[in-house]
């Protein structure tokens, strides 16, 4: 995929993940917490982060991933694979790809439903 987001396909499932300590992903965790004082971004907060932000604008992705962050990776699982959920990982790379790449958007979605994000 890129730099920042990796996408795995194994025999069962496939897995999204970045790594939340990427200088790059770190800067942008950074503005969001000058922006929230609840947004300190480990994992976990990305997890709530996307979670609220695919709500809106993808829930067809939110439905069918499952995530298991921790402290310093965010990763997310989709519990099948097939051309269908191949094409949704992708799509879901390619989100949160456009998030790291487009900060702006990251910032407004912030400002807009930061009360409404289940933080950690």
């Amino acid at each position: 995929m890129s730099e920042s987001v990796n996408i795995s396909i194994h025999d069962d499932y496939i897995s999204v993940s970045f790594d939340v300590a990427d200088p790059k992903i770190m800067a942008v965790g950074e503005k969001m917490n000058e922006i929230c004082d609840e947004a300190y971004m480990n994992g976990y907060n990305w997890e709530a982060f996307l979670n609220c932000y695919l709500s809106v604008n993808a829930p067809e992705i939110l439905e069918q991933i499952d995530s298991d962050p921790e402290a310093e990776m965010y990763s997310a699982f989709i519990e099948e694979v097939s051309d269908e959920t191949k094409a949704l990982a992708a799509k879901f790379g390619e989100l949160i790809e456009d998030l790291f790449n487009n900060e702006d958007k990251v910032y407004s979605f912030l400002n807009e439903y930061a009360e409404d994000i289940a933080w950690d």
